[in-house]
């Protein structure tokens, strides 16, 4: 699991960290409310903890932002205890809201509540399942027939969902490729991917190409 935090309190962020990596969830720390909203929103984190007093930027005003762009499960952490505060913040969409101080293995145990969920919600929503264990994935109930390849290929696409990779990411990022593998390479594996989930070529219905960079898996 990779978190986002955006916590200005060094102390407490470098306790979370090391606490936090124990369970493998690695968490990177964001000081700069601004420098943390670009991030998430080109990157891929699993969740994010917030705080709300922060230099230059109030939380609640963070979450705001971050909701207009990405439905990522948030827990504010904070030591506001003004119950305004914690309702303002759960109807501009947090999930969850751990009032400081708390045992960071409480912290653990919601994060990885919160983060369940949301699998679960996008499992029912998306036609695609995927199996880490078994190497699998399914479409429509259907078991596709991967090589290797592709089923690391087509799970980081979905993992990524509505996130642009480019073709210099995926053999950065995937060790399964044929170290000879080249940037064509990656098209002639998304084409026969697109094959086995019959996506009409000229109008790919989940795997959509954006010239001149790569793809984005969209659902």
């Amino acid at each position: 699991m990779k978190v986002a935090m955006i916590e200005d309190d060094v102390e407490l962020a470098d306790i979370l960290l090391e606490f936090l990596e124990g369970f493998k969830i690695e968490v990177v720390n964001f000081d700069d409310p601004f420098v943390a909203i670009s991030s998430i929103k080109n990157e891929k984190f699993d969740a994010l903890i917030l705080d709300l007093t922060l230099p230059d930027m109030d939380g609640l005003e963070i979450l705001k932002k971050i909701r207009e762009f990405s439905d990522i499960p948030i827990i504010i952490s904070s030591a506001r205890s003004d119950l305004d505060d914690k309702v303002i913040g759960l109807e501009l969409g947090a999930d969850d809201y751990l009032p400081k101080p708390y045992n960071p293995r409480e912290l653990e145990a919601r994060l990885k509540a919160i983060v369940r969920r949301k699998k679960q919600i996008d499992d029912k929503k998306s036609d695609f399942l995927v199996d880490e264990d078994s190497r699998e994935i399914r479409y429509k109930g259907n078991l596709l027939n991967l090589t290797q390849a592709e089923f690391d290929i087509l799970s980081y696409l979905i993992k990524n969902k509505n996130r642009t990779i480019s073709r210099e990411e995926f053999l950065r990022k995937i060790p399964s490729l044929n170290p000879n593998s080249n940037e064509k390479s990656i098209d002639v594996i998304i084409s026969r991917i697109r094959q086995k989930i019959d996506e009409n070529k000229k109008h790919p219905k989940h795997i959509v190409s954006v010239r001149g960079v790569g793809y984005k898996f969209v659902y």
